[in-house]
């Protein structure tokens, strides 16, 4: 389909974007670069479209009516359409709000001489008519004789072969709107569910969409209301100084309907749409005003701009829902808020954040003391709870020790040094808090604290040399040296510095002093840090067990076996039930041993494989009919009675895979596995665990062997 013919059939009503599509994300450079490429004649990729005359919901007030029949919406592309709508049009297209275009990608100039490509620059390209907006240019706004005159009025002559390169030029950019973009159709006999699964596997296939955006786009699907409840539930939140992004909401429902951080997918099925609901309408109503609430009250936290990471709210969120709307106690609040300290503290989501939620979630759906054991986690990971003073040097404000320096001056009653004002949350924006130095950088920079040193520089900078001011108070303080700033305060506010931890040895506030001053401040940071998180509540130590991925970590042993599959054939590709075999052999010599735990999905080296083999090869099977197949293999080989006092079948999500989880109890009676030989005769073998493998016990050491373990 021909651009122009896009770009008509927006206008027309005849092309849409269904609702559960994300906002337009494009960068400037994203911009630049497509247009760059159609100029050139590149590839620029495909369009996804899909006819339907049952489409879902579609961004923007047009309002669908069976009256039109089967109309054409945009699956994939829309973000490069919609910033060729942009620049060829130079309005928003219809089915955006201008609050839904992160970033407005309009304003591209194109320098006609030579197609170089840029935005704005004045520097560059004022009284200079080779820069040309590329919207007017699409317009035909510009043309090679009109800007003939435009260079004579800056005293330069055109030639003919000059205006035929401008010509040319000009065309090459106006020709962009006959290029084609080759479209892939889905039938309109596709269900919206089909739709945004191929939807889901086109975008899977790239890096345009995170697993959450696609995961909100199946929720779109079945719950078409969805992105415009929680985009006005966010917008409410920013009003109270706590921004997040459409991510986040698909984490927390992640978090409070399933306890994991990383399967995405258990959000796509549409049987999941009146959970959903249900839980947003909790979310939204309660539990999210409630934890913004604690943070702000118990944590200090009066901006998310204050945290590193706002996913370390997913877990207190999801702790809260589980409750039930009923209102924490006072040392549930301070355990919760004390790990909180700690999980900014020691970075505990700035990597891994799937993988670290499903622990932690895991760890809330089943401790009774939940934070008192991620708070273990964290030290057992980090070394150490206690903040060093070495901590700080070289720190600059980008580091979470600031915000932590910050929440406990708020909660000390902190004041500015200029206004006297107290530093939380106050109303205007010339109120808001700023981070000042206290040595200013102009003086440090003279005494050879500046760029050209690495270390010194990075001292200049280090959060142990900030303040903390309101917004006017500090555009109104000036570049002097810090001992003529520190006196008067110390006059005017004589608790105001030793509530910032500053040093009140005025010999360390020459500059001649200033290493001395950080090293004192450094000290008196980290004893006031460590007594304050100490002090919040006691934490108990408890008995955290072992997550699945450090058991696999760890390898097979006597007490662990690990089995690619239950009966799929990796090698053959085929069934081949002497693998099930296998399986029975284990427990078995886990019963005759002394317990032990079996993996079905792992491979021998630790590499989580998953189920779905063995889920295809059961027709498609999903968990519970291959638990069923499972089970009815146990009790046709040990009985009902054995398997159900001595058998435990449980599964784990890793990732994206499944893992079956069979923990066999040591056994008080011998433990016979009925099996066929060779010649397809039934005979009887005992098996015991040797190390990390289950080895068959000769018929000459069976005695032996059952007397010492059984009757001993």
């Amino acid at each position: 389909m021909k651009i122009s013919t896009i770009l008509d059939k927006i206008d027309g009503n005849q092309l849409f974007v269904p609702a559960f599509q994300r906002e337009y994300v494009w960068k400037r450079d994203d911009a630049k670069q497509l247009i760059d490429s159609l100029v050139k004649e590149y590839p620029t990729g495909t369009m996804l479209t899909w006819e339907t005359a049952n489409p879902p919901e579609l961004k923007g007030p047009h309002k669908y009516s069976e009256k039109q029949g089967a109309v054409k919406l945009l699956l994939d592309g829309q973000q490069r359409v919609t910033t060729l709508y942009m620049l060829i049009n130079g309005d928003i297209p219809p089915y955006y709000t201008a609050p839904e275009i992160m970033n407005d990608t309009r304003g591209l100039y194109v320098n006609v001489e030579t197609l170089e490509l840029l935005y704005y620059m004045k520097t560059r390209m004022e009284n200079n008519p080779s820069w040309q907006n590329i919207t007017d240019v699409f317009r035909g706004k510009v043309s090679a004789f009109d800007l003939q005159a435009k260079y004579a009025e800056i005293g330069k002559a055109l030639e003919m072969d000059d205006l035929k390169r401008l010509n040319d030029n000009i065309n090459a950019i106006t020709r962009i709107k006959e290029r084609e973009f080759p479209e892939q159709t889905i039938p309109v006999k596709a269900s919206i569910r089909e739709a945004i699964d191929i939807f889901y596997k086109v975008n899977a296939s790239g890096v345009a969409l995170t697993d959450a955006e696609l995961a909100l786009a199946q929720i779109s699907g079945y719950w078409p209301q969805a992105r415009d409840r929680f985009k006005a539930k966010l917008v409410a939140l920013e009003k109270e100084g706590y921004v997040f992004k459409l991510d986040f909401i698909v984490y927390v429902l992640l978090g409070c309907l399933f306890h994991i951080g990383s399967d995405m997918k258990k959000l796509h099925d549409a049987e999941n749409g009146e959970q959903i609901r249900a839980a947003w309408d909790r979310l939204d109503k309660q539990v999210l005003d409630y934890v913004v609430n604690l943070m702000r009250t118990n944590a200090f936290v009066d901006h998310t701009a204050e945290i590193n990471s706002p996913y370390a709210l997913v877990p207190i969120i999801v702790y809260c829902f589980d409750k039930e709307g009923t209102h924490l106690t006072d040392a549930e609040i301070r355990k919760m808020v004390k790990w909180f300290f700690y999980s900014q503290v020691r970075a505990r989501y700035v990597s891994q954040l799937p993988q670290k939620l499903d622990r932690d979630l895991r760890t809330v759906a089943e401790s009774p003391q939940p934070f008192d054991a991620l708070l273990q986690v964290i030290a057992e990971e980090s070394g150490r709870l206690e903040i060093l003073p070495t901590e700080f040097v070289g720190r600059a404000v980008q580091h979470p020790l600031f915000s932590m320096m910050r929440w406990y001056f708020k909660s000390r009653g902190a004041v500015c040094f200029t206004t006297g004002m107290s530093l939380r949350r106050n109303m205007g924006s010339k109120y808001q808090l700023e981070r000042d130095h206290i040595f200013p950088y102009s003086k440090l920079k003279e005494k050879g604290y500046g760029e050209g040193n690495r270390i010194k520089y990075a001292l200049a900078q280090e959060l142990t040399n900030r303040a903390i001011l309101t917004q006017i108070a500090n555009r109104q303080k000036s570049d002097e040296p810090a001992s003529d700033y520190l006196k008067p305060v110390k006059t005017s506010f004589p608790k105001a510095l030793e509530l910032q931890c500053i040093p009140e040895d005025e010999d360390l506030w020459s500059i001649d002093n200033y290493e001395m001053f950080l090293e004192e401040r450094r000290k008196i940071l980290a004893k006031h840090l460590n007594t304050f998180l100490d002090q919040i509540t006691a934490t108990e130590i408890t008995v955290a067990p072992v997550s699945l991925e450090e058991m696999i970590a760890e390898g097979e042993s006597d007490e662990l076996e690990f089995k690619s599959t239950l009966r799929w054939d990796m090698r053959e590709a085929t069934v081949n039930k002497k693998l099930e075999e296998v399986i029975m052999k284990s427990v078995a010599a886990f019963a005759n041993s002394g317990g032990g735990t079996l993996l079905i999905g792992v491979g021998d080296n630790g590499d989580v494989l998953g189920l779905e083999p063995d889920y295809q090869s059961l027709d498609g099977a999903d968990r519970d009919k291959f638990e069923l197949h499972l089970r009815n293999l146990l009790n046709q080989q040990f009985g009902t009675g054995f398997v159900t006092s001595k058998v435990s079948i449980k599964f784990h999500s890793i990732g994206d895979k499944e893992v079956c989880q069979i923990v066999s109890a040591a056994a008080k009676e011998p433990v016979i596995l009925k099996a066929k030989d060779r010649n397809g005769q039934q005979t009887e073998k005992f098996y015991a665990r040797s190390g990390n493998s289950s080895q068959e016990i000769p018929l000459s050491e069976m005695s032996a062997y059952i007397k010492e373990r059984f009757h001993s």
